[in-house]
């Protein structure tokens, strides 16, 4: 048996693996073990990578044994309805002393629904023989007490397949391709579809590609496509195929790869996925809503858009060229029927025509030939160019949108931030959304998140070596087609009664709070709502959205259920994604508005436990800086860090709102792996390796063991102590399953919070 193992790729197949992990229909990671009988060998742990300068010089490596690296990852998968045909293609290199003597492992899912499964090594096919739960978790655990090594303890209880002896010479590659049929699980409307790619993390070297390409193909309508755990690139060529893309370079993947999506007939489609780990607590709620797809020749909903753009003298050079080239962009993808017109300024405010133009093919090209007239030069007039757009925008009925772009702060017409504000929320009469491009370092980055703030739109940041013309052409392709306008998400949950003695429900409030994102919420043709909150009452619920298209209301209802009590980690992530959204609501609130101590104890406690690190709370890095014990020092630290935000332009302030904006926009939960933030000083990458992200779980380094983030000092004094490797430890596995078993496989002391215990391994 397998007594040996170099798990040449833990990856290797790991990523061929599709769904389960939780909820999923396989749980396939493929493993390359080494079966040397007298020596012991322990998976590599990927290097440290730095984004930046190196805080110490970059050490020699030496030459190892047994090592190897994944070369390339390719995951292709058919998705029709429920049936997912995989085709995994590994490329790995032996980059050891010697020849490594492999098998390969391929455990299976939870309810076995793989089928067909086939293996093909350099072109050579290899029999795998199935071996059932009670023999697989049997070698696993021999594989683990051998080699000291815990990687492995994530995989136990289920059944494997296990191929014969293959060799690997030194500095030979060997491709690996596995195929494999299997039939995902549904759930709350949705197919889930998992891809446990964390196994990704033991190679020694970064993966140069990892890509994954997903064809879903439906008798149905296809509404939501969603990844909680990858920002994929979703194509919808009809409203019954969808085709989704990753891809990755020179990269370890920390986190695995996880596909929902959902079908329907009705305009809107909508999922709802609840999440309660702790009934004592509120639980947490993600809203997924899609509109149909519409044809290629279908009838686009006219829409108005005037475009702002700097041409003050600090554009000169690439980034007038860059800016000009978006708006040709616009330009020539307005639709028919669409109302537009162009402002340019520098201390001078110059219009394309006085009036909005209707749009066809005569009026672009002398739109086109206006903006190749654009030269910078000249002062930044931000408040007369702000009121000759909103001035222009008359029919409320139409969904309208000001694309304002600016590189630096306002230095002529009106200058004061407040005033500025106040102006073009009054000249806005028709609630357009005031969509904000700041560009470069100089920006006033606070005075275009309050402009957007109060003008219903929002506020994008171009760094120094980013493309303006991609970014706005990628939040133009966003907008271009509005189905409905001014959503409102309304809950009502059945049996919904009063908690509080002598409360009536009008002063309870309503079950479902802390709805993100904030503010006004469109919808818009091959786009998805992706909301999240909070709720208080479980039971099954009617969901009610309500917008408007071209003036007139629309309503849409849907059922939905929100659970009463977790069982599992399943949705777990729905809690992470709603503390991003929170995080960064905090620091826009803080920021606009002005701090006070109960929005700095949220941002420290929120921040502590799920390893959400940003500028004002980084010193969670620091060894000893969490626990409880320190919770008030901490918010004194937060506290003076918030200082920060006085700072309105340069790095500090442009990194700053930048990342406070990713988080309120954050579609996919907090990555696992070590945590990470910008510096607001120098917007300057972090990567902190004493954080650790696994599961639901954050983890902090104290001393030479890694600490629940839940773990209190007085729990930590009650804590069980289990010796690694012993009967006591694998039966942590038995009692709580896959949940624990991820954490066990951390491969130094760990202090951990399950159930109401701690224990010390």
């Amino acid at each position: 048996m397998c007594k040996k193992l170099s798990f040449l790729t833990v990856l290797l197949t790991m990523a061929l693996l599709l769904p389960a992990l939780l909820q999923t229909a396989a749980m396939g990671q493929g493993l390359l073990v080494d079966v040397a009988p007298n020596r012991k060998v322990r998976l590599p742990r990927p290097p440290i990578i730095w984004p930046g300068p190196r805080p110490f010089p970059r050490p020699i490596p030496r030459p190892v044994p047994s090592s190897y690296k994944i070369k390339q990852l390719d995951v292709r998968v058919t998705l029709a309805d429920q049936v997912a045909k995989v085709q995994v293609t590994q490329s790995f290199v032996n980059t050891g002393s010697r020849q490594m003597e492999v098998v390969f492992m391929f455990p299976l899912p939870y309810d076995g629904a793989i089928s067909r499964l086939t293996l093909m090594v350099d072109g050579k096919e290899y029999e795998a023989k199935l071996l059932d739960a009670k023999e697989a978790r049997s070698t696993y655990e021999a594989i683990v007490r051998k080699n000291q090594d815990p990687a492995l303890l994530e995989w136990m209880g289920t059944g494997m397949f296990k191929t014969s002896v293959f060799p690997v010479p030194p500095g030979a590659e060997r491709k690996v391709s596995l195929s494999y049929t299997q039939l995902c699980r549904t759930d709350r409307g949705l197919t889930d579809f998992l891809f446990p790619l964390s196994t990704a993390k033991y190679t020694s070297k970064p993966i140069e590609t990892v890509s994954f390409t997903l064809n879903i193909n439906s008798q149905s309508d296809i509404k939501n496509v969603y990844s909680p755990t990858h920002q994929v690139e979703i194509k919808r060529p009809g409203n019954k195929q969808a085709v989704v893309t990753y891809t990755g370079k020179n990269e370890i993947p920390t986190g695995d790869f996880r596909l929902m999506f959902d079908v329907g007939s009705k305009a809107v489609g909508t999922s709802v996925i609840s999440y309660r780990p702790d009934t004592g607590e509120d639980g947490y709620l993600l809203l997924l809503a899609s509109p149909e797809v519409k044809a290629a020749d279908a009838k686009q909903p006219s829409k108005t858009i005037v475009f702002v753009v700097d041409r003050s003298g600090s554009m000169s050079g690439k980034k007038i060229e860059q800016a000009k080239a978006a708006l040709k962009f616009v330009l020539n993808n307005l639709s028919e029927g669409d109302l537009f017109n162009v402002v340019a300024y520098d201390s001078v405010v110059e219009t394309f025509a006085p009036e909005l133009q209707r749009y066809d093919n005569d009026s672009r090209k002398k739109a086109l030939g206006f903006v190749e007239g654009i030269y910078a030069g000249g002062s930044t007039n931000i408040s007369g160019a702000l009121k000759a757009a909103l001035g222009m925008l008359k029919d409320s009925k139409r969904p309208s949108y000001v694309i304002f772009l600016t590189d630096g702060k306002p230095t002529t017409g009106v200058t004061k931030e407040s005033q500025l504000v106040a102006d073009a929320k009054s000249q806005n009469n028709v609630r357009a959304r005031l969509l904000s491009f700041g560009v470069g370092y100089d920006v006033n980055s606070r005075l275009l998140d309050k402009l957007a703030r109060a003008n219903f739109g929002q506020s994008e940041y171009v760094r120094p070596n980013e493309d303006i013309e991609d970014r706005v052409a990628s939040l133009y392709n966003k907008i271009d087609s509005p189905v409905l306008m001014d959503v409102a998400v309304k809950f009502d949950v059945e049996g919904f009664v009063r908690r509080a003695p002598g409360k009536s429900r009008t002063e309870e409030g309503s079950t479902i709070n802390r709805l993100y994102p904030k503010g006004t919420i469109d919808l818009f043709a091959g786009q998805q709502l992706v909301l999240v909150g909070r709720y208080k009452q479980a039971g099954t619920a009617k969901v009610t959205i309500t917008g408007t298209v071209g003036g007139e209301q629309r309503t849409f209802d849907f059922p939905a259920t929100l659970v009463a009590s977790s069982g599992d980690e399943t949705y777990a992530f729905v809690e992470k994604l709603w503390a991003m959204r929170r995080i960064g609501e905090l620091i826009d609130e803080i920021d606009l508005q002005g701090k006070n101590q109960e929005l700095v104890k949220e941002l420290v406690t929120l921040s502590q436990r799920h390893g959400i690190l940003t500028p004002y709370t980084s010193f969670f890095a620091d060894d000893g800086a969490t626990g409880n014990q320190n919770f008030a020092l901490n918010v004194r630290r937060a506290d003076l860090l918030l200082k920060k935000l006085e700072v309105t332009a340069g790095k500090a302030g442009f990194a700053q709102r930048d990342a406070k904006a990713k988080l309120q926009r954050a579609t996919t939960a907090a990555p696992s792996g070590a945590a990470r933030y910008r510096k607001a000083d120098s917007d300057e990458l972090v990567i902190v390796n004493t954080v650790k992200n696994l599961g639901s779980k954050t983890f902090y380094r104290r001393g030479k063991q890694w600490v629940d983030s839940t773990v209190t000092a007085e729990l930590e004094k009650k804590a069980i102590k289990i010796k690694r490797y012993s009967k006591a430890y694998f039966a942590l596995v038995d009692q709580y399953g896959k949940d624990v078993a991820k954490y066990l496989a951390i491969d130094e002391p760990v202090v951990l919070k399950l159930g109401s215990k701690v224990y010390v391994f």
